[in-house]
């Protein structure tokens, strides 16, 4: 396992332990889940850029046309 040091603010420092206490977790605990949160956000975004990049607009746009076709029939 790596360590890392950060540089932050000491105010933003203590956003941080005080969000980690009301979690009941260390800060370095803390961290971890975030960096996860952070990672799987990055994943997502590359996966749909990537999954976009080999799609058709037209098509894509006709399949949002249609949903706000049926959805404009449901009100």
């Amino acid at each position: 396992m790596a360590t890392l040091t950060i540089r932050l603010p000491d105010a933003q420092r203590d956003r941080l332990a005080a969000m980690a206490a009301r979690r009941g977790i260390s800060l370095n605990k803390l961290m971890q889940e975030l960096s996860v949160r952070a990672l799987a956000e990055h994943d997502t975004e590359m996966r749909f850029r990537a999954r976009a990049a080999r799609g058709d607009a037209a098509r894509g746009l006709g399949l949002l046309a249609e949903l706000d076709r049926r959805h404009a029939g449901d009100t």
